[in-house]
C-alpha cells in the first residue's frame, strides 16, 4: 500500500493485531466511505443520504468525530433507492420497495432451502 509520499507501507498481516487492511477492504460491511465520497460514487446529494438515514433504511456508522461512514453494502442499497427515485418514486416509497424486494428474496431463498430439505427427506436413494 502506498502512503501519501508514495512509499510502500506494510499491510497488517498479524492476526493478533485485528483485521488487516486487506481484510477490511474485502469486508462488505466495513464502513470505509465518508459521506462526501459516498455522494461522489452514487452521484447523489448529502441530503439524499441523510434522507435514507432518516427513513431508517441505512444507519451509517459514525467516526470518532461523529461523521457518517458507509459500507459497500450500504452504498449498493442507496444505489438501488436512487434508481427508483430517478424512475419517479418518492424517497419513502423507494425505501419501502427496496425493503419489500429484500424480504421477498429472503422468503424465496428460505422456501428453496426448505424445499431442498424436504426433497432430501422424501428421496428414496
Amino acid at each position: 500500500m502506498l502512503n501519501p509520499r508514495g512509499a510502500v507501507q506494510q499491510l497488517n498481516t498479524n492476526p493478533a493485531d485485528g483485521p488487516s487492511a486487506a481484510d477490511k477492504l474485502d469486508d462488505e460491511d466495513y464502513a470505509a466511505y465518508s459521506m462526501g465520497r459516498a455522494t461522489e460514487i452514487l452521484g447523489v446529494t448529502q441530503s439524499f443520504l441523510r434522507g435514507l438515514d432518516a427513513a431508517e433504511l441505512l444507519t451509517p456508522q459514525r467516526s470518532a468525530g461523529g461523521h457518517r461512514r458507509y459500507s459497500r453494502y450500504q452504498l449498493r442499497i442507496a444505489g438501488r433507492v436512487r434508481e427508483l427515485v430517478d424512475a419517479g418514486n418518492a424517497l419513502e416509497a423507494a425505501c419501502r420497495i427496496v425493503i419489500l424486494q429484500d424480504q421477498l428474496a429472503e422468503a424465496q431463498r428460505l422456501n428453496t432451502d426448505l424445499q431442498h430439505a424436504l426433497d432430501e427427506r422424501t428421496d428414496p436413494d
